[in-house]
């Protein structure tokens, strides 16, 4: 059995998962304390322990909003500001005798989607795109995770959007950051609300995809700009590492009418028209964090299953 763990600014998650078969067998969940690194680090391990009671367990992997700064070994860029600068991963490891493992939530759905998804007939390769409240990414290449020598791999929400045009995309617009035109600001679900009320009433998202059915024109106009821009996002990464499936998670992921469309324009976007690759939704949905945790190690061979 292994434990995975999905942390974020408003909760800590915590499952027991069967490996090979994928199944969840316990679940826990408890809110994230607001207050400071300590009181945390002690509710995660709370998590933990109410786990380790249930059953015998090889490892424990976490998913966690951040990445880990290879010289230093302590947290970066986490939006629980309190963890950054943190060794939060050696915290864990000096507290359990069996393997421990970490790597940002968005690496965590491409390997779940990878081993067991929406892309699990792939053998080599995929690319996971977070389409949420923010956008990240997670790259599987030669069946393991990418994380890069400065822990950055897969932070795709961050890259300026290709082929910005003040003309389409509207005015310049300053990420938090601190970059400009950072593709989040785009191809989020916030972003998605951002450029639709540049021209128009603000709406969610929600409305916007439900105009859009009920045959809108300014909505069907915005989703097919969105789609672009979302194809051009997608059409960088393809051409430099060319997976094998590319796989949307996150709350905008969910609209079916964005896969066509994504599609039919990647090719517009890519060294060759001829491009191919499945665009999916992703399989497991809101458990993939947690899936994803759990396999890490094994992923990265702290232990066999």
């Amino acid at each position: 059995m292994l434990i995975g763990l999905d942390i974020g600014g408003t909760k800590i998650e915590g499952v027991i998962v069967a490996p090979n078969t994928a199944q969840v067998v316990h679940r826990l969940r408890v809110d994230t304390p607001k207050t400071n690194y300590m009181a945390f680090l002690v509710a995660v391990k709370e998590v933990i322990a109410t786990l380790l009671e249930k059953e015998a367990v090889q490892s424990i992997g976490v998913g966690c909003c951040g990445s880990i700064n290879r010289a230093t070994g302590k947290m970066q860029g986490a939006n629980i500001l309190y963890l950054n600068g943190q060794d939060f991963l050696g915290d864990l490891r000096a507290s359990y005798a069996i393997p421990v493992a970490l790597t940002n939530d968005a690496n965590c759905l491409a390997i779940s989607e990878f081993k067991s998804g929406a892309a699990k007939e792939a053998t080599n390769s995929c690319l996971a795109v977070i389409v949420g409240t923010g956008c990240g990414g997670g790259v599987v290449i030669h069946g393991d995770i990418v994380d890069g020598q400065h822990g950055l791999g897969g932070e795709i929400g961050h890259n300026p959007l290709p082929g910005f045009d003040s003309r389409i995309d509207g005015p310049a617009v300053k990420c938090y950051c601190g970059s400009t035109n950072c593709n989040e600001s785009f191809v989020s679900g916030t972003g998605f609300e951002r450029t639709w009320a540049i021209k128009h009433a603000p709406l969610s998202a929600k409305e916007i995809f439900a105009a859009y059915a009920g045959g809108d024109a300014e909505a069907i106009q915005h989703v097919e700009y969105y789609a672009d821009c979302l194809a051009r996002v997608l059409g960088t990464i393809v051409n430099i590492i060319d997976p094998e499936v590319i796989v949307l998670g996150g709350g905008v992921s969910n609209q079916d009418v964005i896969y066509p469309l994504v599609t039919q324009k990647l090719a517009e976007h890519t060294f060759s028209n001829s491009i191919t690759t499945p665009i999916r939704k992703a399989l497991h949905g809101d458990s993939s964090g947690v899936l994803g945790a759990a396999y890490l190690p094994v992923m990265k061979g702290l232990v066999e299953c």
